[in-house]
């Protein structure tokens, strides 16, 4: 069977943030899972050999849930874990909380203001506000580091030093018990590479994907 690309989303995002990347990508399969924080959501089952390419939480959300014969990650500005602690250098958690508790009273500006700082603009008027606060809890509270250690395939690490969202120290140890880690990063880049640097991120996916397939 062709290898399939599988593009997952980002909180707060959708798979539209993809459009750049995959049409720079239209010589192999695609398949979109949507998280459904504005829509339908599309939790997809993708038979054959995949490769998953995913965007900061949708990294959690793919080591959550592999597809059986996924042969590699992309992660751009992606994380195995969010939120810090005594072990893990990531966002502070008195942040994350304060931003979960911000959502519960106005779940429309906590996303417009998270949007804002990634560089975006406003979301969709309609938003699923259980499905947005159910993955900010999980930022919050999930660590995907004993998957991201078991995966026995590649990852590729491809990150910003910009990033207004993920300070450097969280950069660094993002996927550092992993079997296969490659870290490569954009100068100058933020938190949504796949829409300011999408010739990178496409040129980073077929990369893996020439060792791979």
């Amino acid at each position: 069977m062709p290898l399939t690309l599988l593009f997952l989303h980002g909180w707060g995002f959708d798979s539209g943030i993809w459009g750049d990347v995959a049409e720079r990508l239209g010589m192999f399969s695609h398949a979109f899972a949507e998280r459904g924080y504005f829509g339908p959501p599309a939790d997809l089952s993708v038979e054959g050999p995949v490769v998953a390419v995913a965007h900061s939480f949708g990294t959690m959300r793919a080591l959550a849930d592999l597809p059986e014969q996924c042969l590699a990650i992309v992660a751009i500005n992606g994380f195995d874990r969010f939120a810090a602690d005594d072990t893990f250098p990531g966002v502070p958690a008195r942040v994350v909380d304060r931003m979960r508790h911000r959502f519960a009273d106005d779940p429309a500006r906590t996303l417009a203001d998270f949007r804002s700082r990634c560089g975006a603009e406003g979301a969709a008027s309609d938003i699923a506000g259980t499905a947005l606060a159910k993955d900010l809890d999980a930022l919050a509270k999930d660590d995907r580091g004993r998957e991201a250690s078991q995966f026995a395939g590649p990852i590729l690490s491809l990150q910003g030093d910009a990033d207004p969202i993920m300070p450097p120290a969280m950069r660094d140890a993002a996927f550092a018990g992993a079997r296969e880690v490659e870290r490569l990063t954009v100068a100058g880049g933020g938190h949504l590479l796949p829409l300011t640097h999408p010739d990178h991120c496409a040129g980073m996916v077929r990369s893996i994907v020439d060792r791979v397939k």
